[in-house]
């Protein structure tokens, strides 16, 4: 975590934001101090002024500063807005509902910290900025929506228990195969048997004894397939009883993502972008109550 609590990518990301605040200051203030001089190069060419003429002079200067400035102000809230609207989009690729503390932007501690961040990352830059390549995180486009990890849990859990439920159609196919083959050998014992029967007429006890251990034999096999078929249908209710557990847990993972997703929202409230707008406004007020105050004198 850096100096203003934010990871290394999202500061970096301030520091562009605030070399952009910066630079736009910048020319506002350029644009200020032409005023005065356009004023200095076109009215101060006498000596002496009456009382009417300084005025006239004095209410033509307020008149361009206070147009100049005014024309900042608005352009600087259009751009805060801009840059809440690329944040608002981010959120909500990932469903988030975001707040703002509007409150926090007059927290003169803060506002300190972001000067005195602002202070010592500039200053720091001044000797590393002019041979330094653009960073690979300051010109990264905008972050992409991160995948839903409950729908992605879901889905592995899902095709998990679809493996395991071809695993079983496969078992009970074979199964299946295996009694009807049983049944087929039946068939083919009970025709040998008549066969035999006409054959050997004589001999109906043996036949009777062959009767009664095919009958026996067949009655195994069906007690085979039975239990077959009931381990079939444990394992079945094993599977959805798995199931009711996955969504369980799928519940449970919904609600972590929520307790997440409402620290993330609460996290966002205390983000430096608002800080900055704060910080800028601040300033220009600042500069106002000084203009006026040259004004006044």
């Amino acid at each position: 975590q850096a100096e203003l609590g934010l990871n290394e990518h999202h500061q970096n990301e301030v520091i562009s934001y605030m070399r952009f605040a910066r630079f736009k200051r910048g020319l506002c203030l350029k644009t200020v101090d032409s005023c005065f001089q356009d004023l200095k190069d076109s009215r101060l060419v006498e000596e002496t002024f009456t009382v009417d003429e300084v005025t006239d002079m004095l209410d033509g200067l307020q008149t361009v500063v206070h147009s100049e400035v005014e024309s900042e102000l608005i352009n600087t809230t259009y751009t805060n807005v801009l840059l809440l609207r690329q944040l608002f989009s981010q959120a909500e690729k990932w469903y988030l509902r975001l707040q703002t503390d509007v409150s926090d932007l007059e927290n003169r501690g803060l506002l300190e910290e972001v000067a005195e961040f602002e202070k010592s990352e500039f200053e720091k830059s001044e000797f590393t900025s002019s041979n330094k390549k653009p960073s690979a995180d300051l010109i990264k486009p905008k972050l992409a929506p991160l995948n839903e990890g409950g729908s992605e849990l879901l889905n592995k859990t899902v095709a998990c228990l679809q493996e395991e439920n071809e695993k079983l159609k496969a078992r009970l196919r074979t199964i299946e195969t295996q009694a009807t083959a049983a049944l087929d050998e039946k068939v083919k014992l009970e025709k040998s048997l008549k066969e035999l029967q006409v054959i050997q007429g004589d001999q109906k006890t043996d036949a009777n004894q062959d009767i009664t251990e095919l009958e026996n034999k067949v009655a195994t096999l069906k007690c085979q397939f039975e239990k077959t078929l009931n381990d079939a249908t444990e394992n079945q209710k094993f599977l959805e009883d798995n199931l009711v557990s996955t969504k369980h847990d799928l519940l449970r993972v919904q609600d972590q993502l929520s307790t997440a997703q409402k620290e993330l929202e609460k996290k966002f409230q205390q983000t430096a972008a608002y800080r900055n707008m704060k910080e800028i406004l601040s300033k220009k007020n600042e500069q106002i109550k000084d203009l006026r105050k040259k004004l006044a004198k």
